[in-house]
């Protein structure tokens, strides 16, 4: 990032805390991709929160980003182990932040399996949750019973411009994973498996590239929607797979099983639009399949008979490239912001709550001032 380009976005951040101060700072923990531009909003939330630690996503890490963090905040490693069960979520919350008001910031739902537990152990007082993708949304919208405010940002308009770059980020790393090792998208049939706000974007741009694509998705009412689009709709999933030279996985939860690699035809790609943990059963795989690395960002899986290639280890694919979407990104980490005041309020009963609308178009005009000049 260019040096003015650095001095417009923390001016752009320092307007965006200045309209969202909180009465009172909490302590944070934010979990967050820690990419080459993150260092600013990491710097903006600090300004509005005492900054307690710094969880990078474990794939989505650039180093200098890491390093110019790490100089004046904690920096901790990730893992979904360590708030999987209560106690060690506890024991880590308390190391860093006892008898202290706490607001978690979420990408992905980390927080969600020991949320009530922490809530009602914790020696301080848990504000809140902001979480900030759908996969993150759906698992804390799973729980039984939410025992304080999530406040998400996954569905807001102002993700809207987000989601679509992501889907053009993710068609543009699939076909360079292809083409380094002499494949191209024409003439290889796709299969997308999940047609939410990502999913649908990269079906379009798919066929825009001339690639006959098929959708398949659990919800009856998106595959009228991808139906209405003209996508062909996977009746089965099984047969779907067979047919796929290409498959590109979105829906945030287990798009494929142990089982259902066998069902994919020789030489299929699969790729996902997030972490492989999220997306892929790979642990299910039967134990004959060998793996090798047959390219940049390529593994092949070969059994007797069978074989596929798995893009970026089973990773988001568009983070080969960076996953850039430019100042757009911007939009949703200023709505985060915001959310942070709305949180040390303290007015918000427990449940998933939106950042309010006059809210949003603050930001979007604050944006705009900044970023289309």
């Amino acid at each position: 990032m260019e040096a003015f380009e650095r001095a417009r976005l923390d001016a752009y951040f320092a307007r965006i805390a200045a309209q969202f101060t909180p009465d009172e700072q909490t302590a944070s923990f934010l979990i967050t991709h820690l990419l080459a531009e993150r260092p600013a909003f990491v710097r903006a939330v600090a300004a509005m929160t005492r900054l307690t630690a710094v969880l990078p996503k474990p794939k989505s890490v650039h180093p200098a980003a890491k390093r110019e963090v790490a100089q004046t905040h904690m920096v901790d490693t990730l893992t979904r182990e360590m708030f999987a069960q209560a106690d060690d979520a506890l024991d880590y919350l308390e190391s860093r932040a006892a008898d202290q008001t706490v607001a978690l910031l979420d990408v992905g739902g980390y927080f969600a399996p020991s949320l009530a537990e922490v809530h009602s152990r914790f020696t301080g007082r848990l504000a809140g949750v902001i979480e900030d993708t759908e996969n993150g949304h759906r698992r804390y919208e799973d729980l039984d019973k939410l025992p304080c405010p999530v406040i998400s940002v996954a569905r807001s308009p102002l993700k809207d411009p987000e989601d679509f770059l992501v889907g053009q980020s993710v068609v543009f790393s699939t076909e360079a994973v292809m083409r380094g090792r002499g494949d191209i998208l024409p003439g290889r049939p796709a299969l997308v498996i999940g047609f939410g706000k990502l999913g649908s974007s990269i079906a379009r741009l798919l066929h825009a590239k001339g690639v006959q694509v098929a959708v398949f998705d659990i919800d009856p009412v998106r595959r009228t929607q991808a139906l209405s689009r003209g996508f062909t709709v996977a009746r089965d999933r099984e047969a779907a797979l067979t047919g796929a030279g290409l498959v590109l996985c979105a829906t945030g939860a287990i798009s494929l099983r142990g089982e259902d690699f066998s069902h994919l035809r020789n030489g299929a790609y699969v790729a996902t639009v997030t972490s492989g943990e999220d997306e892929l059963d790979l642990a299910g795989l039967p134990d004959v399949y060998t793996r090798t690395q047959v390219g940049d960002h390529v593994t092949r899986y070969q059994t007797t008979g069978h074989y596929f290639y798995l893009a970026n280890g089973g990773n988001a694919v568009n983070f080969v490239h960076g996953a850039g979407v430019g100042p757009f990104i911007f939009l949703v980490q200023a709505e985060i912001l915001a959310a942070i005041r709305m949180l040390t309020r303290g007015d918000l009963a427990p449940g998933i709550h939106q950042v309010p609308a006059p809210d949003r178009e603050a930001i979007a005009a604050t944006w705009l001032s900044y970023f289309n000049r």
